[in-house]
């Protein structure tokens, strides 16, 4: 039983660094989100197509990345998801070299299917590693490191891939030959040198999980698992969960807030705050960088990091708050004190308007680890496949901000915004749903 228990700990350590990875990756490219708007000078409503390709893979690979599982083991999937993240990553040096649309959407497809592997395989390999009781507890845990993760990419986006200004189409016609190859070589470097090092790095990770051993705790899943669970309903309804969850937090966190605050001038109003430039300088100057004669948008966009920090935070508490109360009833509160932070966002401007819409990352900071082992209770050997189609409803982060994309380029942010509380009020729903049943 003690060799049990610390098998599980190195396990779950383990798993926990890829919870990391693929947090810090998620938010890094969507760093690049506001970049590629204006390089290839597109509306709101096609740039998300970026990240839907990104989000559309986990529709199309989650089933598959099960099955694959079921084949060569947790051990090998993990070390096959890596290897194909570190591809994705690869691909962003061709696509940024020659200013190619196309090869970018690939690159993130290819970066989300690895990803995608690793999700199906870990979030349900978490909640194993324990009692069913404590799977909310041990996944917001682990989901606490993945929010880490995405609290520290928004500072690296925001210094390294963000802080030049990019020139539009016009500006580039009036550079001479020399000056354009030069302007493209610099563009390009922006966005090879921390991919290529990201690449590197997963590959090193890959060659680590080689040599470590994981425990077996799945049984195999029958083969008509699929058909069972499509027709169980809380599962379905703790798809739905995922769906919106995802949507909601891709749309508010991490594909719009630079251009939210732009559209509020809200860099003008940062910039003359002296409190507000000490806060983005603290943290500068943790990579030696400094705002004085920042792009406006390298300045607003360190201030995502406390969008993640919050759910960093949240899910650290919410690991304690899952294990002494329902999930359920914890789940729905949470959700509506997301609701009142968008409200106020909606209804305030400046950095009343700011730091509230910051402020619903905290309140994210359970859902999906909360959702996704709520779903998962009572199924028994058809987890992982369940997995699969927990995963498949994160597509949602493709869906969603798609919308919501269209909404803001038809009627602005605030109305924007007020899709979202939609998705937050069906989550509320479901942990009282959860609560009782």
């Amino acid at each position: 039983m003690t060799s049990t228990k610390s098998n599980y700990k190195s396990a779950f350590l383990f798993i926990t660094i890829l919870f990391f990875l693929w947090g810090f990756i998620t938010v890094l490219v969507d760093s690049l989100i506001p970049r590629l708007k204006d390089v290839f000078e597109m509306s709101y409503g096609r740039t998300i197509l970026v990240q839907s390709a990104f989000f559309i893979a986990f529709f199309i690979v989650s089933l598959p990345a099960g099955k694959l599982l079921s084949k060569i083991g947790y051990k090998n999937g993990i070390i096959a998801g890596l290897l194909t993240m570190a591809t994705g990553c690869l691909l962003f040096y061709p696509a940024s070299a020659y200013r190619n649309f196309n090869v970018f959407i690939v690159g993130y497809f290819t970066l989300a299917s690895g990803i995608t592997i690793l999700q199906v395989a870990a979030n349900p390999y978490v909640s194993l590693l324990g009692s069913e009781k404590g799977a909310s507890s041990r996944l917001n845990l682990s989901q606490a490191f993945n929010s880490l993760g995405t609290t520290i990419a928004p500072i690296i986006g925001a210094l390294f891939l963000l802080s030049s200004s990019v020139k539009s189409s016009a500006e580039i016609n009036l550079l001479t030959e020399a000056e354009k190859l030069n302007y493209y070589a610099e563009e390009a470097g922006t966005v090879q040198v921390p991919f290529l090092a990201i690449a590197i790095f997963i590959g090193l990770l890959a060659l680590l999980f080689y040599f470590i051993k994981l425990p077996s705790v799945v049984e195999k899943s029958p083969r008509q698992g699929y058909t069972e669970l499509l027709k169980n309903k809380k599962l379905l309804l703790g798809a739905l969960g995922i769906f919106v969850y995802v949507g909601a937090e891709v749309a508010i966190g991490s594909s719009f807030l630079v251009n939210y605050f732009e559209s509020m001038n809200l860099s003008v109003i940062v910039a003359n705050n002296g409190h507000m430039m000490s806060i983005a300088n603290t943290i500068a100057d943790v990579f030696n960088h400094s705002f004085s004669n920042s792009d406006p948008r390298s300045l607003l966009g360190i201030f995502i990091t406390f969008y993640w920090g919050g759910a960093m935070i949240g899910r650290f508490v919410g690991s304690y708050l899952t294990r002494i109360l329902s999930p359920g009833k914890v789940l729905s509160f949470f959700a509506l004190l997301a609701i009142c932070m968008i409200l106020t966002s909606i209804l305030t401007v400046g950095l009343v308007s700011m730091w509230s819409i910051l402020a619903v990352g905290l309140f994210n900071s359970i859902m999906f680890p909360t959702i996704f082992s709520l779903s998962l209770e009572g199924l028994g050997n058809l987890k992982s496949q369940a997995s699969g189609i927990l995963c498949m409803a994160i597509v949602g982060g493709a869906v969603v901000p798609f919308i919501f994309g269209n909404i803001i380029d038809s009627y602005g942010f605030k109305i924007a915004f007020i899709f979202t509380i939609t998705c937050y009020a069906y989550i509320s729903f479901y942990g009282y749903y959860k609560s009782k049943n």
